[in-house]
């Protein structure tokens, strides 16, 4: 009966593996700066309803494996480090396409299950396509001189051909953030709109390094500039700067992304980086993107983490499900 149950609840959070309906791609529109400059951020209240999902009662058992194995189909598995190899890069795709050992999916009643594509930088992207051939899952390659933004403005254009050119499906690209806190938005809005112009089919998920933009009410208007502008995701952060993902800025996020869907029809991907590397957090987030955007936005498609370390709690947590036990973390290799 145990088992029959954990099936049940483990298939429910298998549905992210089968086919999506294929969502009407965010084609922009023109700067309403009267809608930017409408957006405002009460901080406090802010805050308050970010606290309450954490406070709540967690998910537990069956329901809450299902839930981490869909979280598991949403992570960005990344690499961005100075010292990355191909034999690193190569591990990392193997774990992408296996993510949790066999003998785990088996007890949970589970077939194989994928990530939601594999984060690199544009040297190691021909080695991931090669990697994931055959597989479906895309690479990702993070550009226009990330993390920081700052080379030569065609550099960071070029860059953008160049990774699609070797077999890039999404382009993270990072925002010029003196153009927010300038608020400069008609910069901003030309910039992220000729960055979606040179995606070409590859989709563009914006970074917008909220931990630098000085305040929750430029994380509204520059989101609201870049889907503006065709952004295919809104991000929040390189994963590089101090301060990364964070529940209120999540909350922010995906308000405008609810405005902007509401007011165009269009439905934007959002996606949280940097600092979440433990299985509540992933519920947490979880939670808030169902409570807020609804379950159109629990799938691949349109969410994703990016993270390398929280796949490895995760599969604890599922062991310790599974048998009663934490296990050690090698137990769980990223390759």
């Amino acid at each position: 009966m145990q088992r029959e149950r954990e099936a049940g609840a483990a298939q429910k959070a298998g549905g992210a593996q089968l086919p999506q309906p294929v969502e009407a791609r965010n084609p922009g529109m023109e700067l309403d700066m009267d809608w930017v400059m409408s957006a405002k951020a009460n901080r406090s209240a802010i805050e308050r309803r970010a606290a309450s999902i954490g406070a709540r009662r967690p998910l537990k058992k069956d329901h809450q494996a299902a839930w981490l194995l869909k979280a598991i189909t949403m992570i960005d598995l990344t690499t961005l480090s100075g010292d990355d190899t191909p034999g690193r890069v190569r591990r990392l795709c193997a774990k992408a396409r296996n993510p949790v050992r066999a003998d785990l999916l088996d007890a949970l009643g589970m077939g194989p299950i994928t990530t939601g594509a594999v984060c690199v930088y544009h040297e190691m992207v021909p080695t991931a396509v090669e990697a994931l051939a055959g597989s479906g899952l895309p690479v990702a390659a993070v550009s226009t001189g990330f993390p920081a933004g700052l080379s030569p403005y065609r550099l960071r254009i070029a860059e953008i051909g160049e990774s699609v050119a070797v077999g890039a499906k999404e382009i993270d690209i990072v925002i010029s953030r003196r153009h927010v806190l300038t608020g400069n938005w008609q910069a901003l809005y030309d910039e992220v709109r000729e960055m979606r112009r040179e995606c070409g089919d590859a989709h563009m998920k914006t970074i917008l390094a909220t931990g630098e933009l000085g305040s929750l009410r430029n994380v509204a208007r520059a989101s609201l500039v870049c889907m503006m502008a065709g952004a295919d995701f809104i991000k929040t952060s390189t994963g590089k700067e101090s301060v990364n993902a964070t529940l209120p800025v999540s909350l922010v996020m995906m308000r405008a992304i609810r405005d902007y869907h509401e007011r165009t029809g269009y439905r934007v991907g959002y996606k949280p980086a940097g600092g979440i590397s433990k299985a509540k957090d992933a519920l947490a987030y979880l939670a808030l993107l169902k409570e807020e955007l609804g379950d159109a936005w629990l799938t691949p498609h349109l969410f994703r983490f990016g993270a390398s370390s929280l796949l490895g709690d995760i599969e604890r947590q599922l062991e310790h499900h599974v048998t009663g036990h934490y296990s050690a973390s090698w137990r769980h290799p990223m390759g």
